[in-house]
């Protein structure tokens, strides 16, 4: 069963060694607080997708906005020793696309959101989730 958690539920007692995807996970959702990332929730996938082991899925307020949360997040992963990210959608920034490896971050803007809806799909129709 997958959960869709929001930001206020990051706490995560695994062990979290400074390389591990938990700790990688904990990076993205500082930085996009650090950044005023709007709606922000966190599917973890672990075990149900070989996709990675966090879905993180957060809102800008305009484009230029949800660029800057990108970038500055790649920069962030990189400087954590976490390696390079590949970012998809750059460009328009409605819809960015972060691949970490074991975290996939997608930045909307909140109308792209809103039309794709990409917790229902990934919530497998979890009764209560958001």
């Amino acid at each position: 069963m997958t959960s869709v958690q929001p930001l206020s539920a990051k706490a995560d007692t695994a062990q979290k060694t400074p390389y591990s995807p938990a700790a990688l996970h904990d990076l993205v959702l500082l930085s996009l607080d650090d950044d005023q990332a709007q709606e922000v929730v966190s599917i973890p996938l672990e075990g149900k997708s070989s996709v990675a082991d966090y879905m993180v899925i957060a809102s800008g307020r305009s484009t230029r906005q949800v660029a800057t949360m990108a970038q500055k997040l790649a920069e962030r992963i990189k400087h954590g020793g976490f390696g390079h990210v590949r970012i998809e959608g750059l460009p328009a920034a409605d819809w960015v696309l972060v691949d970490a490896g074991d975290v996939v971050i997608h930045l909307f803007r909140p109308e792209v959101r809103t039309f794709y809806n990409l917790e229902r799909m990934w919530n497998f129709g979890d009764a209560g989730a958001a």
